[in-house]
């Protein structure tokens, strides 16, 4: 069976040609090679492109391999012994006249397979995602803090307010100094306004575990409820937290924000809390007129109209 002709065999063929033409040292100067490397393949080529291949180095014998005797001895002692470990297992044999070092016992066991074999991983099966079915099904919830280089006044700290609406991608933003329980009731109560008088009624908001939302987490006040909680059930809204330390859970709002990043937050400053809300209100009725792939390239607001 002829064998494939690979880039190298048909550079040292042209070597060799070169070699046979013009001599040894010429061909080394030339091709940037050892002369006893010229001199191996010169050995070997007989003329024909498949002298020039690389043959294996396996050794033609093995003289100190494990006989039959020792192969079966090691299998005698496994099958009777399967718990115990490599290092007694080899001090077991070495008393029943094996002569072998442990390295040499490794090998020949991970080649005849007597390790016992590990236990594959637990494939993690993640659950179907929920696909919402109308709008105010479910809003997601989260909170910005921005970046310090944003911000003239070094004393100045603001935070961005965020709510999605997961079937229409209709987003509602907000500016506050601080990020508190108060600050996040009042976000909810004018979330709820504001998809209101756009015909959606808000069922329930999806947030993280975020001190601002809920003390789940919270050493001292684990079994008291929030502002933010009260406010929801006040307004009749069922509030759902997602699992711990998953923001990919809440992926819709965390992405809006990748993106405010990049198109607002890295090319606007701002000096005030005033100035913070305007440029925010301006940017908010951009990305509701950006067209999205999931919605079939419409916007949010040109969505939303289909069904409200």
């Amino acid at each position: 069976m002829s064998k494939s002709i690979t880039q190298d065999m048909a550079y040292r063929q042209s070597l060799m040609k070169y070699t046979e033409k013009y001599g040894v040292s010429r061909a080394s100067r030339k091709y940037n090679k050892s002369r006893s490397y010229i001199y191996f393949w010169k050995q070997r080529w007989d003329g024909t492109t498949a002298s020039l291949a690389c043959q294996s180095r396996r050794p033609h014998s093995h003289p100190n391999q494990h006989t039959e005797d020792e192969l079966k001895l090691i299998r005698d002692m496994r099958r009777r012994n399967p718990e115990l470990g490599m290092i007694e297992l080899w001090h077991r044999l070495k008393k029943r006249g094996y002569t072998r070092c442990p390295e040499s016992l490794f090998r020949v066991m991970r080649k005849m397979g007597l390790f016992p074999q590990e236990k594959p991983n637990k494939v993690y099966t993640p659950k179907p995602y929920e696909q919402m079915t109308h709008p105010g099904e479910r809003i997601q919830v989260d909170v910005k803090v921005v970046p310090r280089k944003c911000i003239a006044d070094p004393e100045l700290r603001l935070f961005q307010y965020t709510a999605i609406d997961e079937f229409t991608r209709l987003r509602f933003l907000a500016a506050y100094p601080e990020q508190s329980t108060y600050s996040s009731a009042d976000f909810l109560h004018k979330l709820v306004e504001w998809y209101a008088r756009r015909g959606i009624r808000v069922e329930c908001v999806q947030t993280d575990n975020g001190f601002e939302f809920t003390n789940r987490f919270s050493n001292s006040s684990r079994d008291k409820q929030t502002l933010f909680e009260r406010t929801a059930a006040e307004l009749g809204i069922r509030h759902k937290l997602i699992r711990p330390y998953t923001p990919r859970h809440n992926g819709k709002v965390e992405r809006s924000h990748r993106e405010d990043q990049k198109r607002f937050y890295s090319c606007h400053s701002f000096y005030s809390l005033d100035d913070f809300q305007k440029q925010l209100t301006i940017h908010l009725c951009r990305s509701n007129n950006f067209p999205m792939r999931p919605l079939h390239w419409l916007s949010p607001r040109e969505f939303a109209v289909q069904y409200v």
